[in-house]
């Protein structure tokens, strides 16, 4: 059983157990359900660097990358930096993360928030909307094409945009529709965790243009966005190269100024 696996198998009792304490009726009276979302789509068709900086303490593969991290500073810093989105871990037990992070940098930026999770349930989708988040993550390699087709189209009703993340070709074939905005490729390996752009590189030419592109992990230096950019790719999510540092917000800052120079 790969960690995926288990992350899964994890997800399905806690989505259960949420679900019986509170109920999606509760989450469509949050004073966050009714908002309009901000678009991730079009912030990175606009910008010249397309960076989607994260906020995440941990992982399966590091144990401690930023515990001691606000995310109200973190959050207030990217938007400074002029990052196009934030990416907010909320799984608890693998990442450190909380639907209360997504509130918390909600409340102190108007950035596109991403809900970085492990989407396998419609009420996930009603959670995420209900605390702020303006786009969900769908990951192929874990749902079939009806559940990728009926997240995104339940996502789309919300108001809320989708960005399907992709390993490999298979994964890719598999779920391609209408109702998906953004197709992040994943550069880590899920199974031995190495990281490789010639993922991304082998993919850009296979996602039809009516999808914004996205490269996901390995994203540390300019050199790699700069060999992406050519190939169609708009946006780069960037997870521990902020993080691990004392300043997220800083960090982002010079990697940007550096970047458009």
């Amino acid at each position: 059983m790969t960690i995926l696996d288990q992350i899964i198998i994890d997800k399905i009792k806690e989505v259960e157990l949420r679900k019986k304490i509170f109920s999606q009726a509760y989450w469509e009276q949050s004073p966050l359900f009714d908002r309009e979302c901000f678009s991730l789509a079009q912030r990175l068709q606009d910008s010249p660097t397309g960076i989607i900086a994260e906020h995440k303490r941990r992982s399966p593969s590091r144990e401690n990358i930023n515990n001691n991290s606000s995310v109200y500073r973190v959050a207030k810093g990217y938007e400074n930096a002029g990052v196009c989105g934030m990416s907010v871990l909320t799984d608890l037990k693998y990442f450190g993360g909380s639907l209360e992070d997504l509130t918390a940098a909600r409340a102190v930026c108007r950035l596109p928030l991403l809900r970085k999770e492990f989407i396998i349930d419609p009420y996930q989708l009603f959670e995420a909307k209900a605390h702020g988040a303006d786009v969900i993550l769908l990951i192929a390699a874990v749902l079939d094409r009806d559940k990728i087709k009926q997240l995104s189209e339940t996502a789309q009703s919300l108001g809320m945009e989708i960005l399907l993340e992709v390993h490999n070709q298979s994964e890719l074939q598999k779920a391609l529709m209408p109702s998906l905005n953004m197709v992040g490729v994943n550069n880590r390996n899920l199974k031995t965790f190495k990281v490789s752009l010639g993922t991304s590189m082998a993919l850009a030419e296979l996602i039809p243009d009516d999808f914004v592109k996205v490269s996901e992990s390995g994203m540390s230096s300019i050199t790699a966005i700069k060999a992406l950019q050519p190939l169609g790719y708009r946006g780069f999510l960037i997870g521990e190269n902020f993080m691990k540092t004392k300043s997220p917000g800083l960090a982002a800052t010079d990697f940007i100024k550096t970047l458009t120079k």
